[in-house]
């Protein structure tokens, strides 16, 4: 689907989706109970249907009662042998370890891009924990057979903390306790949101800042009501919308919120923008906007809304933690570089984990490409808000991977 985005303002309110990092760990959690939890404020991303197909071939009931809320009766028993992932990184390697506890060979396969991203780094550890492993070259599919036990470990932590989230959520359920050495931990506000939601659930992990983490066997996961915050990702796009184009008000979301893309709004103030942060949503509004410094290692998500905040800002942005980038749905700062190129703007990625970006023009009036990824199609279309001669977007039917309302979204706030 090619999508025309024309410049304009933008003026209103919208609630982003729920956050998929917390709904996929929401839904494993409670696969993992022996009871019955509901889920609230959940919305059906690709990826989250993805997570719900997995429960579910691992032995969940899933209820759909009303707009926005489900059920989940939980219980570990497979019914298949197969999980389809779909394009999700993080079901892919959360779902693995999970697995992995049951006495039943199961194979997780995946679609599209995620069929070349690295899982290598699940193989060793998985096996020192007692798993029968066989795997595609360290890619997808992968089949495991448990029941996987406690023990210590060592994780390369470097290119993702997803695969340190599924063994943190699976292992309190092993007989034994574990102790899992980190190297090189990234994202470690992901930890964090792993580490709470266990902890809402009746779970205790434990770690030595991010390194070694102690998780102790026999624990249960206790049934709840939980709802899910709104989606900092989406927020971050929405906002940087607002700040180039209008104002915007993003509601659902809270500064205190654990997701590591709330590091957005200090890239926002850096730049200029003005930021009016209230109880239960933040206010992003246009201001003249200037050159900026940024270290997104631990937020990598946030390089394609930064790279049309810096696109919008006088002078040269500097954004640091590229090397991150290279293994998302596309590598993000290969294709910020070339489609922003495209529209005008100069990104120099010649120093090595840095991008600088020359605010300017946006041209427009040409065709971009979303090279297959949720996030370059969203920030293209924002970064068409400010062009000259509109943008058009192939395929922009990508955003279904985690806000297939985007486009409804932005018309929504649009001039009449």
């Amino acid at each position: 689907m090619d999508k025309t985005i024309y410049a304009g303002q933008l003026h209103g309110y919208v609630a982003p989706p729920c956050s998929k990092s917390y709904a996929q760990r929401a839904l494993a959690v409670s696969l993992l109970t022996k009871g019955e939890c509901e889920i609230a404020n959940i919305d059906y991303c690709n990826d989250t249907l993805s997570a719900i197909s997995c429960i579910e071939t691992l032995g969940a009931v899933v209820t759909r009662k009303r707009k926005g809320v489900l059920t989940v009766r939980g219980g570990l028993n497979p019914i298949g042998d197969s999980l389809c992932v779909g394009e999700s990184g993080l079901s892919a390697r959360l779902f693995t370890p999970i697995a992995a506890l049951c006495d039943k060979s199961i194979t997780i396969r995946g679609e599209g891009t995620l069929l070349y991203r690295p899982m290598d780094m699940m193989i060793s550890p998985l096996r020192q924990l007692g798993v029968e492993v066989r795997d595609g070259g360290g890619r997808l599919p992968i089949e495991v057979k448990g029941p996987m036990r406690g023990g210590e470990i060592t994780v390369d932590g470097s290119v993702s903390s997803q695969f340190i989230t599924g063994l943190l959520l699976a292992l309190p359920l092993s007989e034994s306790d574990t102790v899992i050495n980190v190297t090189k931990a990234v994202s470690k506000p992901y930890l964090d949101m792993t580490i709470d939601i266990a902890s809402r659930f009746g779970v205790a992990i434990e770690h030595n800042d991010y390194e070694q983490f102690y998780i102790a066997g026999g624990q249960s996961y206790t049934p709840m009501s939980y709802s899910i915050e709104g989606d900092w990702s989406a927020a971050a796009m929405l906002l940087v919308a607002g700040a180039v184009a209008g104002q915007v008000t993003v509601g659902n979301i809270s500064m205190l919120s654990k997701q590591a893309d709330v590091a957005i709004c200090r890239a926002l103030v850096a730049a200029g923008a003005e930021l009016i942060s209230e109880q239960a949503s933040i206010t992003a509004a246009h201001r003249p906007l200037q050159a900026f410094e940024f270290d997104a290692t631990e937020c990598p998500d946030l390089f394609p809304a930064l790279a049309t905040l810096a696109a919008a800002a006088e002078g040269v942005s500097t954004l640091v933690g590229t090397r991150r980038l290279e293994h998302k749905e596309s590598n993000r700062a290969e294709a910020i570089a070339k489609e922003f190129g495209r529209l005008g703007i100069e990104v120099d990625l010649s120093t090595d984990n840095v991008m600088k970006i020359r605010g300017g023009k946006i041209t427009g009036g040409v065709e971009v490409d979303s090279h297959g990824d949720h996030r370059m199609a969203m920030t293209l279309a924002v970064a068409g808000l400010i062009s000259d001669k509109g943008v058009t977007i192939r395929g922009a039917e990508c955003v279904a991977k985690s806000y297939p309302n985007f486009f409804e979204d932005i018309n929504s706030m649009g001039d009449e």
